[in-house]
């Protein structure tokens, strides 16, 4: 989905395209000291149990200064509601690694972030060291 309209855009020459599972292509990158601090700008928008593993590995990929994205970071608002709150099982199932994400996020001093209640909400990262 996304590189064709990178292409259509014309600006194809000025991203680094990577297609593949997560986890293994970051590690990959990591791997690499020349990668560290080096990306602008990285959208996450993911398995949900593992948005925690991601923040870690991509905190070392933007730099300082760039951004993080991650997507569904108010979980059809069940991050805010009672545990006893009736939502869909997929939803409950998930809710508490969206929870355990926002809380790590919100504590994380390398970075500043803005929570968008924006859809099913966006959070925002700027790396500040």
């Amino acid at each position: 989905m996304g590189l064709p309209i990178i292409e259509k855009a014309g600006v194809a020459h000025k991203i680094d395209f990577r297609e593949g599972n997560a986890l293994p292509l970051l590690d990959q990158l990591l791997q690499d000291e020349n990668n560290k601090g080096t990306f602008d700008f990285i959208f996450v928008d993911a398995d949900k149990n593992n948005y925690l593993n991601y923040h870690k590995r991509v905190i070392d990929l933007v730099k300082v200064g760039g951004l993080i994205g991650y997507d569904n970071t108010l979980w059809s608002g069940s991050v805010a509601a009672p545990p006893d709150t009736p939502m869909l099982n997929f939803v409950r199932e998930l809710r508490d690694y969206v929870i355990e994400l926002n809380k790590y996020l919100a504590q994380d001093s390398r970075i500043e972030i803005c929570q968008l209640p924006v859809g099913d909400g966006i959070t925002l990262c700027r790396r500040i060291n």
